[in-house]
């Protein structure tokens, strides 16, 4: 399966064996869960959807890679203590607490939080002393003398034998003991993950014509060569950093990541390429509506790779707008619900910068405790420093101003909150031209009904940020296209059904 199929797998599984009966108690105990084994290539997003089913869930997460550890280091170490049996006293040695466990018991204390994942990576690599030790733990989640706390689940990873050199073989005892999930790269599913975590557009464009470069590993004279999902979400971070400084991003540069030279050339070739694009179809200016003829003209001649890479940079723009505008939308919320906290502080409190310097602390604490537990999403912590960034303005105002009542404090905060919404509203209406007007631009360069208006469609019916948009706020051009596709789609399906018909 894919890997997106797996992270609902996985995370119907978390669910199931989180659910408690009427007396409060998990249904399935905790000796009786299976861990999950998760069976896949590396660098294939196995680390990643842990990260996101906990986000969703609301739940901790502690990872390990079990590569590094040994026995002692795994199971606690020993030390001597005195016991009196029948009168008579013995040395009896015991363990220490495993440095695992007890660091589920240290999120435990810091976040509150009391049900989350165990995940342990490679486990199908660990060491010789510890291997034998790893039965006991499947079965009944101990190492050493102690127990993973109920409510934690645990979920383990590893890489099939070709890929690693490490890997030990399972008896059937122990595969008797794990619910077993193989997983295999999908480029079209991660696409979905690159959108949201606003990967290099030259990548995804290339991608989309290239896709057997997406992932690669192969046995050649000269050792590994491979290309993984993970090599590609890396050279997209540095590429973009490179960018914004100005360096030139060379095939030296992409050979440290896509450590296929043949695969690394490509791209780097195409990337050249995609930058000259990007500076020929000035896409700020389509997405205002300012294209000039010379602009359209050149779209309408373009061969079909270049309107792929054009395509790529219109949806890599309008994304980056409707991102903002949903996290714009979070922070509004959540100053909401910070205005309500601190209006009920206002009536018994009389210094209102200190109430508004506690709200900052708190959201403070709630970016430090999400990371903490691992459950953070990269778009939640950016809603929460929006959310802070504006609390240190109302503070600022409330210093200056100096308010002499709690009323006349919150009649303060909130008209910088209504502001706050109306250039909110300003701008939605704005990213809602930006959104015509690439239609538009579209319309006048393609054909009606072309595949280049489908792709259009399409990225944005999978981005998420863009279906919240255009689910809340509409977008005439998207709806109209997005009919006739899938009319197109549903007059494909007939005439296969009269084609198979006449057989």
């Amino acid at each position: 399966m894919n890997i997106k199929q797996a992270k609902e797998d996985i995370k119907n599984a978390v669910s199931a064996y989180l659910t408690k009966d009427q007396f409060g108690n998990y249904v399935i105990p905790l000796e009786r869960q299976r861990p999950v084994f998760l069976m896949g290539a590396p660098g294939i997003g196995k680390t990643a959807i842990m990260e996101q089913i906990a986000q969703e869930l609301q739940i901790g997460l502690i990872s390990y890679s079990m590569t590094h550890h040994t026995r002692q280091s795994a199971l606690g170490l020993p030390f001597i203590v005195k016991k009196n049996y029948g009168g008579v006293e013995y040395s009896v040695s015991e363990y220490t607490m495993s440095e695992i466990i007890a660091s589920i018991y240290d999120l435990m204390e810091e976040t509150g939080l009391k049900e989350g994942i165990l995940f342990l990576d490679e486990i199908n690599c660990v060491s010789e002393t510890l291997a034998p030790s790893m039965l006991q733990f499947l079965q009944y989640k101990t190492f050493g003398r102690h127990c993973v706390p109920g409510g934690w689940i645990v979920v383990t990873a590893g890489n099939p034998p070709e890929y690693n050199n490490s890997v030990r073989a399972f008896d059937i005892v122990t595969w008797d003991r794990l619910k077993r999930i193989d997983v295999s790269p999908d480029y079209e599913v991660w696409k979905e993950y690159a959108y949201a975590r606003g990967i290099h557009p030259a990548i995804t464009t290339y991608l989309d014509v290239k896709k057997d470069d997406f992932y690669e590993i192969e046995t050649t004279v000269d050792g590994k060569s491979f290309v993984t999902a993970r090599g590609w979400c890396d050279l997209s971070d540095m590429v973009k950093l490179y960018e914004q400084k100005g360096i030139p991003v060379t095939e030296q540069l992409v050979v440290q990541y896509l450590q296929n030279k043949k695969i690394a050339k490509s791209f780097a070739v195409y990337y050249d390429l995609f930058k000259k694009y990007q500076s020929d179809y000035q896409i700020d200016k389509i997405m205002a509506g300012k294209a000039g003829k010379e602009i359209v003209k050149r779209a309408v001649a373009a061969k079909f790779d270049e309107r792929l890479s054009l395509l790529g940079l219109l949806t890599d723009g309008l994304i980056g707008v409707l991102r903002e505008i949903s996290a714009q939308e979070g922070a509004i919320m959540e100053l909401v619900n910070c205005l309500k906290l601190m209006r009920a502080d206002f009536v018994v409190e009389t210094d209102y910068a200190e109430v508004v310097k506690r709200r900052i602390s708190e959201e403070h604490k709630a970016i430090a405790v999400g990371k903490k537990a691992g459950n953070l999403s990269a778009d939640r912590e950016y809603v929460l420093n929006l959310t802070i960034a504006a609390l240190d303005e109302q503070l600022k105002l409330t210093a200056e101003k100096s308010p002499a009542s709690g009323e006349a404090a919150f009649k303060l905060l909130k008209s910088d909150f209504d502001r706050r919404k109306k250039a909110l509203t300003k701008r939605v209406s704005q990213v809602d031209a930006n959104l015509t007007n690439v239609f538009e631009f579209c319309e006048e360069a393609f054909e009606a009904g072309s595949q280049e208006i489908l792709i259009l469609v399409t990225e944005l019916t999978i981005n998420s940020y863009a279906a919240h948009f255009i689910g809340k706020y509409g977008c005439q051009a998207y709806f109209r296209h997005n009919k006739d596709m899938l009319f197109t789609e549903r007059k494909k399906d007939i005439l296969a059904e009269i084609d198979e018909l006449m057989k």
